[in-house]
Formats: structure tokens, C-alpha cells, sequence
């Protein structure tokens, strides 16, 4: 049990994903389950609650559960051909209502792929990417004006995964910046956590000075998030 304020990961927190990756064995986990929840688990839940707190004292508009916004360390097999039973890493999310099935959130990733923090509108669904991309057509000086604020901020937009063509209906934009916004598949941004600063309490710190600066992404798309129709 924990009093409910982030104090650091544990030392081993990344030996034990190494470990755990090594064996990827259930028998193995079982027997070092003890070991997981007081290096990673707990420490994990103990960053969602202390971040909910922050981030409602800077009214960023996003929250968490220590039970509910982190993901299971078990991976989904059942329709991959990777069968390893165990992922690499520990992650949890905060969002507007505390749960998975929103957009606009903070994203926290602890694992042996790197560390990380994003805030993203991640893949949302069809009718409001279409809202979005409606938007960056339509009034190109709010999305540009977002992005060099980001800029501003030290931060960019994550160019990865974006369509090959650009999709239908919008052939007739032609500006090279908002043609590649328009092909994009989601909207985020990344911050790098140095592996070595996540056993302080400073990651705290670390992570609210990010999401604030990236809070002109959450507000751009929560204007236009609040304008699409619901099914």
C-alpha cells in the first residue's frame, strides 16, 4: 500500500522489464509479482493520482484512476502472431473523464523501447478526424497558429504514420503544411524522459511543465472536438 504520492520509480523497475522480457514466462512473473507492483505497478498509480491533482490545480481538464487508466502488463495475443505474454514496458493514460475511450490525452510509457510522455488525439474516430481536417481547411490560421505555438513551446506535431495521398475531398489544398496536417492519422506530441530522472519525484514536475506546454494541442482540438455531431 502507498500513501497515494509519487516518490519515484523503483530502482529495479527497469531491471525487471529486461528480466521479464528474458523469460516472458507467467511462472516467472508469478514469482516476482511482489517485486513488480512495488517497483512499477505502485509507483505507477501513485504518478496518475499525483498528476490528476496537478493537472486539476492547472485546469489542463484531464484525470485519472490508479485502477482504471493503466493498462494491463498482460498483452492481447489472441490475434498476434507475437504470442510473448508480457509487454516491455508499463503505461497508463489521463483523459477528460478518467477513461481509455476519449480523446485528448496525456499518455505516460515506462518501458525497455524508451520513456516517454505524449498528448495526443490518437487515431479518433472517423467523424471527428473528418472534423478536424475540416477545420484545417477551413480556417488554416487557427491550425497554423497552434502549431507555432507549440514551436514556441518547444514542442512539434508527430508526423508518423501519416496517408501517402492525401484523402478525398481535400485534393483542391495545396499549401505543403496543411496538405501533410491533413493526411495525418492522429495529432500528438512526444516528450522524451530521460530513463536515469524516473526514481525522483521530479518526473512530476517534468511531466506537468510538458502537458501544459502542450496545451495548445488539447485546446485546439477540444473546439472542434466540441462542434461534431453525435451519432
Amino acid at each position: 500500500m502507498t500513501d497515494g504520492a509519487f516518490k519515484g520509480f523503483g530502482p529495479k523497475a527497469i531491471p525487471f522489464l529486461k528480466a521479464l522480457d528474458f523469460h516472458q514466462s507467467r511462472e516467472w512473473f508469478l514469482e516476482n509479482r511482489d517485486l513488480f507492483e512495488q517497483e512499477l505497478r505502485d509507483p505507477l498509480g501513485d504518478l496518475v493520482d499525483t498528476l490528476t491533482q496537478r493537472f486539476t490545480d492547472a485546469g489542463l481538464g484531464l484525470r485519472g484512476d490508479r485502477k482504471k487508466s493503466l493498462f494491463r502488463i498482460n498483452r492481447d495475443v489472441r490475434f498476434a502472431k507475437d504470442k510473448r505474454p508480457y509487454n516491455r514496458h508499463v503505461s497508463a493514460i489521463l483523459s477528460p473523464d478518467g477513461s481509455k475511450a476519449v480523446q485528448g490525452v496525456f499518455y505516460i510509457h515506462i518501458g525497455l523501447e524508451g520513456c516517454f510522455a505524449g498528448v495526443a488525439w490518437w487515431q479518433p474516430e472517423a467523424a471527428l478526424l473528418l472534423a478536424m481536417r475540416r477545420a484545417i481547411e477551413t480556417w488554416p490560421d487557427r491550425f497554423r497558429a497552434m502549431v507555432k505555438a507549440l514551436k514556441k513551446n518547444g514542442l512539434e506535431l508527430d508526423a508518423e504514420g501519416a496517408m501517402k495521398r492525401t484523402p478525398r475531398g481535400f485534393e483542391h489544398v495545396t499549401d505543403k503544411d496543411l496538405v501533410g496536417a491533413i493526411r495525418s492519422r492522429h495529432f500528438a506530441v512526444r516528450h522524451a524522459i530521460d530513463p536515469a530522472g524516473i526514481q525522483t519525484v521530479a518526473l512530476v514536475d517534468e511531466l506537468v511543465d510538458f502537458t501544459l506546454r502542450a496545451k495548445p494541442l488539447l485546446d485546439w482540438g477540444r473546439a472542434i472536438e466540441g462542434n461534431v455531431p453525435e451519432c
